[in-house]
């Protein structure tokens, strides 16, 4: 329905943002990967995937067609919803995934929430000969985003995006005060969001 969506941004973090266009809201669910490109960004283009479900309909957005055509085949693997695809592409990059795949790497998909080694299996089983297709460009790189966050802001972002992502809030709490304390707070909140995905998995 929607190939892409360019507007102003009004809002950002790093599970949603908000792109105005022409007056019209747009509500778009993100990756981690998508939202370190968002940095001093006040316009941007994202490519765009609707996901109905009953009533409800959930708009996707991500910052190049290579996370949005992985994030589709993700889907396409029974036992895959939208959220664990997120997660997928928030813990690794589009090329990350690619390389798996394409290398059977069981354990890099046992280290995301919602996968274990069956459904690891399954995923490279479907996917790698259209992977094998997608021909992805060099590996996205890593922004430097909200260099003058407080802690309490840090923390409170990185909460509420492992929240919406499925963790347990004080687990999550836990983990993330331990990090910031072993690193002196010097993480950003999607460096901060990835070292607890990897703890936890």
């Amino acid at each position: 329905m929607y190939a892409y969506i360019e507007g102003n941004i009004t809002h950002k973090s790093p599970t949603h943002v908000h792109l105005d266009v022409h007056g019209v809201g747009y509500f778009l669910n993100i990756s981690l990967n998508t939202f370190s490109e968002l940095e001093n960004a006040e316009k941007m283009k994202l490519f765009t995937y609707l996901h109905v479900k009953e009533d409800v309909l959930s708009l996707y957005g991500f910052s190049t067609s290579q996370e949005k055509e992985m994030f589709t085949h993700l889907l396409s693997v029974s036992g895959i919803g939208p959220n664990t695809a997120r997660v997928v592409l928030s813990s690794m990059t589009a090329q990350q995934v690619a390389n798996a795949i394409l290398h059977e790497n069981v354990a890099a998909f046992n280290k995301v929430k919602g996968i274990g080694p069956k459904t690891a299996k399954r995923v490279i089983l479907d996917l790698k000969d259209k992977v094998a297709k997608l021909g992805l460009g060099q590996a996205e790189n890593a922004a430097q985003i909200l260099d003058n966050q407080s802690d309490n802001t840090l923390k409170s972002e990185a909460i509420s995006a492992l929240v919406v992502l499925g963790y347990n809030k004080k687990q999550v709490s836990q983990k993330i005060d331990s990090i910031m304390s072993n690193t002196q707070g010097n993480l950003k909140v999607e460096e901060l969001i990835k070292e607890v995905l990897k703890q936890l998995s």
